[in-house]
Parts: structure tokens; C-alpha cells; sequence
């Protein structure tokens, strides 16, 4: 099916949307609510089918003109300098509704579970976490989303051992997807006499949120430990058997909460978790399956390899995956993302772009 047809295609449900929701009264909140948010998807997609429309039209016009002996020499030189600004935009509104036209990723518009492991490199590593997970924090708040931590491991000077937030708004997924792996950082400890730059890691998992009608978790699945709450060096926070531990048994995944006072909480918290991660796993397992179909690995979640270094010593920031460089390591720390992510959207974009054709 060529561009064209497709947007015909768009314009038509668009308008058949636009009806449908002239008469409201003969739909469920449910089907109302639905089809609003298809119409205001679509949207954007047929107000640039519009421009590209014009702008051929135009187009024509100026062609018209040019050949047409009758036109006056000034007029046909504007007319040429128009013709050079429309073959620059044509093919521009082009790529931006094939951009429209891509499958949408259906875990984009989710809310995000984030976990933060310190990897190999012992404190250094655990302190390395910890600011990634204050760096995702901060982001958060400068989109204007909701950071609810779920649970930390700290240790004894400020590190994390592991880290899990949920972070609620509009894209979260979508924003935050590209930044699952191996994170590295160079710097001097402070621990460090000698001023020897030491390299360590972290890891960092961006979960789409699974609801119920996602992913369906039979309790018989489920072997369910309650024990008591402890906090650093096992110094009692709760004396009662608050603290939950679940075991998904078919996977062999184990979630554990003790940060509320409530068993309650503290279960639902831990059934937030495994839900994202049962979810993960099977679009893992979906994308896997793909990528060996058209040998590539886009979209495949693939968390083995490093994806970005952290150098304190050059101030720099490397994301590997676009060889993109930023001298501004305190400003990205300090939750200043939109350069980085928007260059791997942008990178994601061009890929899946280059396999539609």
C-alpha cells in the first residue's frame, strides 16, 4: 500500500471518528472514551496530511508558473525560489507522516516501574547507583511525573544496593524505555588515596507498569512468604511479619517488599513489580522472536552490554548506542535527559523507518 493510500485511509477513519462521536448519547463511557482518544491520535496525523496536501498544491502552482512563457521574469524567479522551499519540505511532511504511520509501541503510553542494581565495583558501585537513581528522580520531576520510591537497599555510606520507584505521567515508557542496561562510570572514589580513577557499573531497568488485563497471574503460581521487616544490619523496623516475599514459579522470579507497615501494602507493591516484570518478559520474548525473523535487534530489551559511560574526570557523557558525546556530566546528573533520550527516540525512529521501506 503506497503513503498515499494509507493517509486516505487515516482521513477517512477520521472523519468516520468525527461522526461517531457527534452523537455521544448512543455510546457507552467506556466506547466514548475509547474513540476520543483514537480521534485525538489521529489528529496531528491528518493536520500534517493537510500541510502535505497544500504544499503540493502549491507546488503545482509554482510549476505552472515557472513554465508558463505569459509569467513575468520577477515573478518567475520568486516562484523558483518558492520551488527550492517546497522540495525541501515536501520530502520532510513526508517522513514526518510515515513517522505517524509506525506501529506504536502499545507499552509507550504506560507508567514505568525503574530499578537500579549496583553491578560490579563493590561501594563505588552501590554509590554510582544511587546517583542514577537520584538522576531518574530529578528527571522526573522536571517532566512534572510522579517518583514514588518502592524500596531501597542502602548501605552503610549512601550507596544503593538495589533501588525500585514507580513513575506515574504521560509517555513515561516511551521516554524512559532506552534506558535499560549496563551503565558505567570513571571516576576517583573517595575512599581512593592514591586518586587512581576506578571504573564500576550499575544496571538500570525501565518496566512498562502491567495492569491486570495484561498479564494474568494464576495464584496458583504463586508461593507467598511473610516474614518480618528488618532494617540495616537486621536492626527491627516492625515486630510484626509485615515483609512479603512472592515467588512466580513457572519463571522463578522473586519479588520482595518490606518498606510499609502493612502486609497488605506490602504485597500489593510486590504484585505492581512482578506484574511488570512477567510483562517485560514476554515483550522480550516477543521482540526476540522478531529480531530473529529479520535479523536485527531493535526493540529487543537487550540488557547485556554497556549502553552509556559516566567520565567525572573529563566531565563527559557517552551513550554508546549513537555515539553521542556531552560534555555536561553535572547536568545530566542532575536529571538534564532530553539531549540523550532524544537522540535514541530519534535513532529508534530511523531504524524502524529503514526497515518499513
Amino acid at each position: 500500500m503506497s503513503l498515499d493510500e494509507k493517509l486516505q485511509r487515516v482521513t477517512e477513519r477520521f472523519d468516520e471518528l468525527g461522526m461517531l462521536l457527534a452523537r455521544s448519547e448512543a455510546l457507552v463511557p467506556a466506547e466514548f472514551a475509547r474513540l476520543s482518544k483514537e480521534y485525538a491520535d489521529l489528529s496531528p496525523v491528518v493536520d500534517a496530511v493537510g500541510q502535505l496536501q497544500r504544499a503540493r498544491s502549491e507546488a503545482e502552482q509554482m510549476e505552472e508558473l515557472i513554465g508558463d512563457a505569459g509569467t513575468d521574469p520577477e515573478m518567475r524567479e520568486l516562484a523558483r525560489e518558492e520551488m527550492v522551499a517546497l522540495k525541501r519540505r515536501l520530502p520532510e511532511l513526508q517522513e514526518q507522516l510515515q513517522l505517524f504511520l509506525l506501529p506504536k509501541d502499545a507499552a509507550d503510553e504506560k507508567n514505568a516501574i525503574l530499578e537500579v542494581r549496583a553491578g560490579t565495583g563493590g561501594e563505588e558501585a552501590a554509590l554510582f547507583a544511587a546517583d542514577l537513581f537520584r538522576m531518574y528522580q530529578r528527571y522526573a520531576e522536571l517532566r512534572g511525573w510522579r517518583f514514588e520510591v518502592m524500596s531501597i537497599s542502602e548501605t552503610g555510606i549512601g550507596g544503593y544496593k538495589e533501588a525500585t520507584a514507580g513513575i506515574t505521567g504521560t509517555g513515561v515508557f516511551a521516554r524512559l524505555k532506552f534506558e535499560s542496561g549496563v551503565h558505567r562510570v570513571q571516576r576517583v572514589p573517595e575512599t581512593e588515596a592514591s586518586g587512581r580513577i576506578h571504573t564500576s557499573a550499575a544496571t538500570v531497568a525501565v518496566l512498562p507498569e502491567a495492569e491486570d488485563v495484561d498479564v494474568h497471574i494464576d495464584e496458583r503460581d504463586l508461593r507467598i512468604d511473610v516474614f518480618r521487616s528488618s532494617g540495616p544490619g537486621g536492626q527491627s523496623v516492625n515486630t510484626t511479619d509485615s515483609a512479603v516475599r512472592i515467588t512466580h514459579l513457572p519463571t522463578g522470579i522473586v519479588v520482595s517488599q518490606q518498606d510499609e507497615k502493612s502486609q497488605h501494602k506490602n504485597r500489593a507493591k510486590a504484585m505492581k513489580i512482578l506484574r511488570a516484570r512477567l510483562y517485560d518478559l514476554e515483550r522480550s520474548r516477543v521482540a526476540a522472536e522478531r529480531a530473529a525473523e529479520r535479523k536485527s535487534q531493535v526493540g529487543s530489551g537487550d540488557r547485556s552490554e554497556r549502553i552509556r559511560t559516566y567520565n567525572f574526570p573529563q566531565t563527559r557523557v557517552t551513550d554508546h548506542r549513537v555515539n553521542l558525546t556531552l560534555h555536561k556530566l553535572d547536568r545530566v546528573l542532575d536529571g538534564e535527559l532530553d539531549e540523550v533520550l532524544d537522540a535514541l527516540i530519534a535513532d529508534d525512529q530511523a531504524n524502524r523507518l529503514a526497515e518499513a521501506v
